[in-house]
């Protein structure tokens, strides 16, 4: 099996000697480069072709997050691994964002970095514990109810507005919200007149600049 090649971006120099004492003693580990800054790490990456880049978020002048979003624009097949002290939401999601396929603490343990550093290099994306855990926290937890929009309008009203920005016609609308027609009608009038629009596709104009009518929440 081939080795892994490594690059490591980190200011720190006492950090980046002992990941390479800890490269160097594994069989499937090589330290191929090392930078000190954002700046170095893109142009190493760029010349070394390594497997996978270990990256820290905080350096001098180009930061970690700015050179991973370089690095794989540049080089898609490098993997980017965010090796931080930070792991508050921005961070982590600004990372993300940025292309990088794994975060690890700097506190975590050997096993937990080799184990992202290897799905990494093997195309697969991995977050440690601590980063899964925060992400599934974010992401079940409730968040707050958008303000209502079109506050002139009544909620039954803005359902309606919904229906007609997904292209229903008054037919459809009757038998979805299982009105007749009239009051279709009527809610329709309504919602013409307080938002002054002369027909139907400036309504649905109105209504999608508003975000109303996506699928998936009948609005």
């Amino acid at each position: 099996m081939d080795a892994i090649h490594i690059l490591v971006a980190d200011d720190h120099t006492l950090f980046r000697d002992g990941l390479r004492a800890l490269f160097a003693s594994l069989p499937d580990t090589e330290v191929v480069g090392e930078a000190a800054t954002g700046l170095e790490a893109v142009q190493q990456a760029e010349a070394l072709q390594p497997d996978v880049v270990l990256m820290d978020i905080q350096m001098p002048g180009l930061n970690g997050i700015e050179a991973t979003r370089q690095i794989v624009r540049t080089s898609p097949h490098i993997g980017v691994v965010v090796v931080t002290m930070f792991e508050d939401d921005d961070s982590v999601f600004a990372s993300m964002r940025a292309g990088a396929r794994g975060y690890v603490l700097k506190g975590a343990d050997q096993e937990e970095m080799l184990r992202t550093i290897r799905a990494v290099a093997r195309g697969e994306a991995l977050f440690g514990p601590a980063i899964a855990s925060r992400l599934m926290s974010y992401f079940s937890a409730p968040r707050p109810a958008a303000p209502d929009v079109f506050p002139e309008l009544t909620e039954r009203e803005r359902e309606v507005l919904g229906l007609i920005a997904q292209g229903h016609n008054n037919s459809e609308i009757a038998q979805r919200l299982v009105l007749s027609q009239k009051t279709v009608r009527n809610h329709v009038s309504n919602i013409f007149s307080k938002l002054q629009v002369a027909d139907r596709a400036q309504a649905i104009v109105r209504a999608r600049e508003a975000g109303l009518g996506t699928a998936n929440t009948g609005r």
